[in-house]
């Protein structure tokens, strides 16, 4: 039924809020809080570029998600009156490279690869980015493309985001399944037009606007049951 299975990755291939472990190390009763706010922070700045300046040829105010990562861990330092030093920052943008990716992340890859179905990554992070993270995981035998909005210098949700996947590869809109754990994401990708799979660890509601997911489950490895 599908051709490609395209994966977002941070959030769903790889756990953002395993960070929350190392900031609690440095700042004590306050790791899990900071790994949460960063986030938000982090998907807020890319927002806050595409939607300033939503020109095709690219924001004007395009940082890579690198930098707004830093950007973001900064500032949450500061909201929570945290003393961030360069070491720390260094150590915690380090960890941020190699985000540890979940149990079930190699397993549904490989899997989907010896289907014959062909496989890609699609997110906001930075090409040196994502190939540190897919690399530190022993992703990357599985994976046919990792395609990034550096590309477009527009982040998710913009659809020109989401058209980076037909440039890439010789598939039809109908012939993908967009896989995201964030439901934003998975929202925006139904809007443009992908048959779309949220995976849902934390049992939350979905979005109260636009059309529900095709499939929805509570861990990557429940893709499978679809294919």
């Amino acid at each position: 039924m599908y051709k490609l299975i395209a994966f977002d990755a941070y959030g769903t291939l790889f756990d953002v809020y395993s960070m929350g472990q190392l900031a609690e190390e440095i700042f004590p009763s306050h790791g899990q809080a900071l790994a949460l706010m960063w986030r938000d922070r982090q998907i807020e700045y890319t927002r806050l570029v595409t939607m300033s300046d939503p020109n095709p040829a690219g924001s004007k105010y395009y940082l890579p998600f690198w930098d707004l990562t830093i950007r973001s861990l900064r500032y949450v330092c500061k909201r929570m009156d945290l003393e961030l030093s360069t070491v720390n920052e260094k150590r915690l943008m380090d960890q941020y490279a190699k985000l540890t990716g979940f149990e079930d992340s190699l397993k549904v890859l490989k899997s989907i690869k010896d289907k014959g179905i062909a496989t890609a990554i699609l997110s906001n992070g930075s090409k040196e980015m994502l190939a540190t993270v897919v690399e530190s995981n022993g992703l990357r035998p599985y994976l046919d493309r990792v395609v990034t909005i550096e590309d477009v210098r527009l982040f998710k949700t913009a659809p020109q985001a989401y058209e980076l996947l037909l440039k890439a590869f010789a598939v039809k809109k109908e012939e993908i399944l967009f896989v995201s754990s964030n439901a934003w994401d998975a929202l925006a990708a139904k809007w443009f037009g992908f048959d779309v799979f949220w995976v849902n660890r934390l049992g939350h509601p979905y979005e109260e606007i636009g059309e529900k997911p095709n499939y929805e489950g509570n861990s990557l490895s429940k893709v499978l049951e679809v294919l």
